[in-house]
């Protein structure tokens, strides 16, 4: 194994079988219509990406480490190992999973693997949420968590809902939904904007529900948003 391979992190994937699933929800414009979709089979890394994991990508890509690297505030540098990389755009996660020879997960690929098998339920373990289930918005929110501090979904990925609001590849339009094909959607082919999806630390808890859908620029950067990697199966 070569000295560039060695640099690569070490990231656990979950195959997500294929299936169909009913994307979105009758609550929100731009969640609507509910719809049928297929998924192939993909695979999904199990938790976010962590600094520990992002920082071997600046150092073998010479180039600048997150908006927010070593402010403890933002739980964000080498002292955080196992904390989720925030402070990345869309495009820095794109590179990254080039790099790894991964991609970003579709939108709809999210959701279903969000939903982890369950129907018609708004979060990936069921019908509510609190404080043992996710790290979201509360009045004893501790900011920013480690990965996997809560029990997995039904397809054993952890943290589908709260901690970091996640990046997906597609383009944002709020009415995709009335077009969307039912196979393997790729999102639309225009945007301005690029869609997060999964809610975080400091979302509420409907925002932390797995249809909500939200948008950024895709060279913006926060301090709540991460993401996580996908590869075909």
């Amino acid at each position: 194994m070569n000295s560039e391979m060695q640099e690569r992190p070490d990231i656990q994937f979950v195959f997500i079988p294929k299936g169909a699933f009913l994307m979105g929800e009758d609550t929100e414009p731009d969640h609507q219509p509910v719809h049928e979709v297929a998924i192939s089979a993909f695979q999904l890394s199990r938790t976010p990406i962590t600094n520990t994991q992002y920082a071997l990508f600046c150092k073998a890509t010479d180039r600048s480490y997150p908006e927010f690297w070593e402010q403890e505030r933002y739980h964000c540098g080498r002292d955080f190992p196992d904390h989720p990389a925030v402070g990345v755009s869309w495009q820095d996660a794109r590179e990254f999973a080039e790099w790894l020879g991964a991609r970003l997960p579709t939108e709809a690929e999210w959701e279903y693997a969000a939903r982890g098998g369950l129907e018609g339920m708004p979060y990936p373990f069921g019908d509510d949420i609190d404080p043992t289930k996710a790290n979201y918005s509360h009045p004893k929110t501790p900011g920013l968590l480690p990965v996997g501090q809560f029990p997995p979904n039904g397809f054993d990925l952890l943290d589908m809902s709260g901690n970091v609001v996640e990046w997906v590849a597609d383009r944002y339009d709020p009415d995709y939904y009335s077009r969307s094909p039912k196979e393997n959607p790729q999102g639309p082919d225009f945007g301005k904007l690029r869609v997060i999806r999964g809610g975080g630390w400091h979302s509420g808890p409907y925002c932390n529900r797995v249809y909500f859908r939200n948008a950024l620029p895709a060279n913006w950067v926060d301090f709540a948003v991460g993401f996580r990697v996908a590869k075909n199966a």
